[in-house]
């Protein structure tokens, strides 16, 4: 089973070496992070905070109560993509984004809603969840009269993918609106809070990773404290043990050094076998979050992406 093109070999070398760049990008060489939990949570915000820059063509809007980055297309849209940033549910904002949503309205004359969801530890599950699923809810009703197409797509990246596969799970199940969404974009998300194989460092690349299993146990005691990693392992946390069935087209895009990399294989494997069409696209070598950073990995993965997009929104 072959997971990636022969011709990716010779590019990882590029992709380890440029595993280290991100790693010190975030910080990983700083020394031990903060023992507290907020004093650790505030550092890490602050780590990320360089990577929030607004683009000019983004409108902030509330949306369902919730406060969104809004992008539109100078031609009428042909979809509407509802994005959700990374940032292991507690980090980060739209504006992560900003620049790369910009491109996708310009680029493939989407509107672009990135929701700003409740973070944790502040506002633990469900609250991030309740906000993206607000949004979707109101875009299933009014997206046609404010953006001129009522046909909707889905997608993130870590946190973000997380957060797209459970609102199209409660999408279909308690808004029963799931035949709207035409397409999702899962790009190295989680999808088995209690964890994997992978999650706990059992990888086929040894690669530095800006994950950890001491990054996934803090995760948990701020997303969902005072629960096990068993009491994670329910659909309404993690989308792995959700029943799949009548879910849309999904592109799982993942890095084979990434601690996430068995959450995708699981979720992909599992979209296909419940009937649903999956596209699995593997990149040898490549750690969490590497299609942010330039090489030859990420421009290929970022082009399959684009691709994708542009198929589904018709």
């Amino acid at each position: 089973m072959a997971l990636w093109p022969e011709e990716y070999e010779g590019l990882r070398d590029e992709a380890r070496t440029m595993a280290q760049t991100i790693a010190d990008a975030y910080g990983l060489s700083a020394g031990e992070p903060p023992t507290g939990r907020d004093e650790r949570v505030r550092a890490q915000r602050e780590m990320l905070a360089p990577l929030e820059v607004a683009s000019p063509a983004g409108v902030d809007e509330e949306i369902a109560g919730v406060p969104c980055r809004v992008f539109r297309p100078i031609y009428p849209a042909r979809a509407v993509y509802l994005h959700f940033h990374g940032g292991a549910m507690m980090l980060g904002s739209p504006l992560m984004n900003d620049v790369g949503n910009a491109e996708l309205a310009d680029r493939l004359g989407l509107a672009v809603v990135s929701v700003d969801y409740r973070l944790a530890p502040e506002h633990p599950f469900p609250a991030g969840s309740d906000d993206c699923v607000a949004v979707a809810a109101w875009l299933v009703e009014h997206a046609e009269a404010w953006f001129g197409t009522g046909h909707l797509l889905i997608g993130g990246e870590s946190a973000g993918g997380y957060y797209a596969a459970l609102t199209l799970l409660r999408v279909r199940d308690e808004l029963g609106a799931i035949d709207r969404f035409h397409g999702a974009n899962l790009v190295f998300g989680v999808y088995d809070l209690g964890g994997t194989p992978a999650s706990r460092g059992v990888r086929p690349s040894d690669a530095v990773d800006v994950l950890d299993a001491a990054l996934f146990a803090f995760v948990h005691e701020c997303y969902l404290p005072g629960r096990t990693p068993d009491d994670a392992r329910v659909p309404e946390v993690s989308p792995l043990y959700a029943h799949l069935h009548d879910l849309p087209p999904a592109l799982f895009t993942i890095g084979s050094a990434d601690h996430l990399l068995d959450d995708s294989l699981f979720m992909a494997a599992r979209w296909a076998v419940f009937g649903n069409e999956a596209e699995l696209a593997v990149y040898p070598d490549c750690v969490h979050g590497f299609t942010a950073f330039p090489m030859e990995l990420a421009k290929r993965a970022n082009e399959r992406i684009n691709d994708f997009l542009a198929r589904v929104a018709g």
